[in-house]
């Protein structure tokens, strides 16, 4: 059963709409600074690998700390097989979780360590020391209707400088922190405001075998490194391409270099700032906000070279014409918007420019497939076999990446969204990984489809065959309804087959002498004979008036 135009432009709109509304997965971070000035409590979410040790160090001037003052730190290590329990439960609803022995539900499994550390004053507060001579047991959490679980899991080797606790199993863990300062009673208030005067920076370090690396951006750091490698590929191989025929290059060979460049190092820019996670346990604000900006600037020539190629640019239009400024604009708000909320989320507040960003896509894709339509039955109307069927298998392209994107908005939804524990957190990176490989499969078949080669004059646009057989597909129509219905006298046919057509020799021997002049004088005397007739008819039509 054949499609129908309409049903293909709303079917590939579901593509860009799920490319523009798919989740975002920012990297974790392992290093934190908490400034303390008084009773606070600290929250740290993160997915750890077995056997990542958890270091807490205090920094800070001992001078204006008063030295008479004692510090009371609990901590509180949680780990649960849900995801959403760890990443999606606010602050301030996971301190009542503090100390907690039982699950939140039946089935969210898990397990708990917590421990205690006293200090006399800032001095020893700041001191680096050994904390525990053991790490701390950890217990498995009981079900909320039963008794607290009695069994106990010991660790066999000793803590390190600064250590207070160890993860006990590949999953997402919750660390929490109180730190309380103990205030004495005295009778002069003056000295119990004197008290209060203390600041410091906790530092929370989280180091497992593959450094400060989670075992949730692990894979999806191994996957631009990859994919940064493929796009050296595809300049490598783009390059050699038009080097090979630099003579034939068409206008939009050029728009596809560019996106290959940009996604080149849009991958390196990202793999980097995983590295720099791995090995320093944080990332650089100003570093992930440029890399934020390059991908908006990516993803904003990546939708116009798809647009472009949509509407035929250089294969069936010469020019863009008033177009071109409407597709400007349009780029320009893309990635205006995206930029915005690359930087909102780099900062905070992401979610408030979704809307803006999904409507202006949705719009811009719209826009796209209506335009491949258009192309698509303007050149099945010409006839034209050779570039119909370039833009045939373009169509075959995005209708795959349609069902494919289809399929897997599916199963996530299945997996992440429909789920009460989310289990598969494993297979988070994936969310993020489809979407930029399913779009490097489409830059892919246009490189591909629009490679520069000895035949690229093929595909570019001709003047002289396009232009007249538009004209005659626009007159054809015409002269069959002025003459429908009526005989054509100025010509019978030749039932005995008198008249013989000429060879295809005399044909092209008789379009030459019609049609290239042999002199330049068969070029300049034309146009003079027809600028005096002109005159002379000017002049009897006046006299004919008068």
């Amino acid at each position: 059963m054949k499609m129908k135009p309409d049903a293909a432009v709303h079917l590939l709109c579901v593509l860009l709409f799920a490319l523009v509304l798919r989740p975002v997965i920012t990297a974790e971070v392992s290093v934190w600074n908490v400034d303390i000035n008084s009773t606070q409590d600290a929250v740290f979410r993160k997915t750890l690998y077995a056997n990542t040790t958890i270091f807490m160090k205090f920094q800070g001037d001992a001078v204006s700390c008063d030295k008479n003052l004692p510090f009371n730190i609990s901590w509180y290590l949680r780990s649960s097989v849900c995801y959403n329990e760890v990443f999606n439960t606010p602050d301030n609803k996971a301190m009542t979780m503090f100390s907690m022995d039982h699950m939140l539900k039946d089935g969210w499994n898990g397990f708990y360590s917590q421990g205690y550390m006293y200090f006399d004053n800032c001095s020893s507060l700041f001191l680096p020391k050994v904390y525990y001579a053991d790490f701390n047991p950890y217990q498995p959490l009981s079900s909320p209707k039963s008794d607290p679980s009695n069994l106990t899991f010991i660790w066999p080797d000793k803590p390190d400088i600064s250590a207070v606790a160890k993860s006990w199993m590949d999953s997402p863990y919750l660390f929490m922190v109180k730190v309380q300062p103990v205030f004495r009673v005295v009778d002069d208030e003056d000295i119990g405001t004197e008290q209060l005067n203390f600041a410091f920076t906790m530092k929370v370090e989280m180091k497992g075998p593959h450094d400060y690396s989670s075992p949730a951006d692990w894979p999806l750091m191994m996957f631009f490194m990859i994919m940064c490698i493929v796009y050296v590929l595809f300049g490598a191989l783009w390059l050699f391409w038009c080097a090979c025929y630099w003579r034939d290059l068409l206008r939009i060979q050029f728009w596809i270099g560019a996106v290959i460049i940009l996604g080149m190092l849009e991958k390196a820019v990202f793999y980097s700032e995983y590295q720099s996670i791995r090995y320093q346990g944080d990332y650089v604000q100003g570093a992930v906000i440029f890399a934020e900006l390059l991908s908006a600037l990516k993803r904003s020539l990546a939708r116009i070279l798809v647009l472009i190629v949509s509407l035929g640019y250089g294969i069936v239009k010469p020019r863009l014409g008033t177009t071109v400024h409407r597709l400007v604009a349009v780029g320009l708000l893309y990635l205006l918007f995206s930029s915005v909320e690359g930087v909102l989320r780099v900062t905070g507040g992401f979610y408030g420019t979704v809307a803006l960003v999904a409507s202006l896509s949705l719009s811009l894709i719209d826009s796209c497939v209506m335009c491949l339509s258009q192309t698509t039955r303007l050149l099945k109307l010409r006839r034209n076999v050779v570039k119909l069927s370039l833009y045939q298998h373009f169509t075959n392209t995005l209708i795959f990446s349609v069902v494919a994107s289809i399929i897997f908005i599916i199963w996530t939804t299945k997996v992440f969204k429909l789920v009460d524990c989310q289990t598969g957190w494993r297979d988070l990176w994936v969310d993020d990984a489809f979407w930029r490989l399913l779009f490097s499969t489409i830059l892919l078949v246009i490189m591909v489809l629009l490679r520069p080669s000895a035949n690229s004059q093929r595909f570019s646009h001709s003047p002289l065959i396009d232009e007249d057989d538009e004209e005659d597909e626009a007159k054809e129509p015409m002269l069959n309804e002025a003459f429908e219905g009526m005989k054509m006298r100025g010509s019978k046919p030749d039932s005995n087959g008198s008249q013989k057509l000429l060879s295809k020799e005399d044909e092209d021997l008789k379009w030459v002498e019609e049609n290239i002049p042999t002199t330049v004088a068969d070029v300049a005397l034309p146009v003079m004979l027809d600028e005096e007739e002109e005159i002379l008819k000017t002049k009897m039509e006046r006299s004919k008036m008068e």
